[in-house]
């Protein structure tokens, strides 16, 4: 159980509660991004519903456990957001190399590849998305990603080196499109209503799982919906609930949960995940690290022109926001803007050292969640929502007395 759970010790209880028959039906996987909480998830899902004895090992050929390694299972339902799409480039590039070198681990690239692409599009699943406005265009996008897909798709042979790249760039560039333009920030109520829906029809065979993604994010009236279903959970459903951020969890949920803790692996645990999942031999940073290496702006480039905003404010003089989103290329995908707005924070620690500078930080970081919220949530275009954070943090500053201090 849990082989491709590298390096957590959260793996062993979890396989030890499946096998005395002691897991709840509804657990908390919580620690820091990329420690492999959403690979156990999946992997809990897939066990519970292994047809053999003993249950739940990787290489199990039962129809559940082939359906649930390429993550097209009827019983499996992913929900809450997610940046999916430098994970889907990192897995098309060692997809894509493995397959030019005819490497012996190409069928576990494959894998990788498949799946981190159906780890974006589980979110969709129409059932979820029923009664929303966006729900026939998502359908297209979702249809022209499995049509292309398709031929990259075991059990079929793979077509020439050239062609599956072709796939594959134009697959990560829909994956893209779908990822920014309706992947919510936050789990909309509707879509909660919906699952519960689900949930309370009895599986034909086999349990149902729902995985929910970045659960600290939900607005109250989501959380208190879901409350609601985790007071009295349907027999036969499992509910894995992921977070990076526990204490931000309501705290009734976390009274009905079982929590499982992951720990931020060392420096040789993120290489020897690099070196297995990804096959770079090279790469010397941490997991988070290598995947911001599929930006396609660097991370240098969006702390510069982090800093251009945030000088702009100190100084108390106009930039250009244009020219500052053109290059940052729209903040697209999305994960550029949080980047993005983290280095901003970045640059306004100093204010700490005061307590009129504590109290205008407070509020600044109020007004980028606001700006945050403009471009994620409600789809505002990010030059104009940098225009107004720029006029909002230009009042801060005014208002406690030029306390934004240039950043070098």
């Amino acid at each position: 159980m849990f082989e491709n759970l590298v390096n957590q010790e959260a793996g062993k209880q979890l396989a030890a509660d499946i096998k005395a028959n002691r897991l709840p039906g509804a657990i908390l996987l919580a620690g820091p991004e990329a420690s492999g909480k959403l690979t156990a998830a999946l992997e809990t899902a897939r066990i519970l519903s292994c047809h053999q004895k003993p249950q739940g090992k990787w290489t199990c050929t039962c129809p559940s456990c082939l359906q649930h390694k390429a993550l097209i299972c009827s019983n499996l339902m992913v929900m809450g957001p997610r940046d999916c799409s430098l994970e889907i480039s990192a897995a098309a590039k060692a997809f894509t190399e493995a397959h030019f070198i005819n490497a012996k681990y190409i069928d576990a690239a494959r894998y990788l590849f498949l799946r981190s692409v159906r780890k974006l599009t589980l979110r969709f699943n129409g059932i979820l998305w029923e009664g929303d406005t966006n729900l026939n265009k998502i359908g297209s996008l979702i249809e022209e990603i499995n049509e292309k897909l398709e031929p990259l798709d075991f059990p079929r042979p793979l077509p020439d080196v050239n062609e599956v790249k072709k796939l594959c760039e134009e697959i990560a560039k829909l994956t893209v499109k779908l990822e920014n333009d309706f992947l919510y920030d936050s789990i909309p109520i509707n879509q909660v209503r919906n699952m519960e829906a689900w949930a309370h029809i009895k599986s034909e065979e086999g349990k149902k799982t729902v995985i929910i993604e970045n659960a600290e994010r939900m607005q109250t009236s989501v959380r208190n919906a879901l409350l609601k279903i985790l007071e009295e959970p349907p027999e036969d459903v499992v509910f894995i609930l992921i977070t990076s951020k526990r204490n931000a969890i309501m705290q009734t949920i976390l009274s009905r949960v079982r929590t499982y803790n992951f720990l931020n692996r060392n420096q040789e645990g993120q290489k020897e995940v690099i070196e297995r999942v990804f096959h770079n031999m090279d790469f010397k940073g941490s997991i988070n690290e290598y995947l911001l290496t599929y930006l396609p702006v660097t991370p240098s480039e969006l702390k510069a022109q982090a800093r251009v905003f945030y000088n702009s404010v100190a100084s108390r003089q106009i930039c250009d926001i244009e020219e500052i989103v053109k290059k940052c290329q729209n903040f697209y995908p999305r994960i550029e803007l949080r980047i993005f707005l983290e280095y901003i924070i970045q640059y306004m620690k100093p204010l700490l050292k005061s307590q009129a500078g504590s109290e205008a930080l407070a509020q600044a970081m109020a007004k980028l969640r606001t700006c945050n919220d403009n471009i994620t949530l409600w789809n505002q275009k990010p030059v104009s929502a940098l225009e107004v954070l720029l006029r909002d943090m230009f009042a801060l500053n005014n208002r406690f007395g030029g306390v934004f201090c240039a950043a070098m």
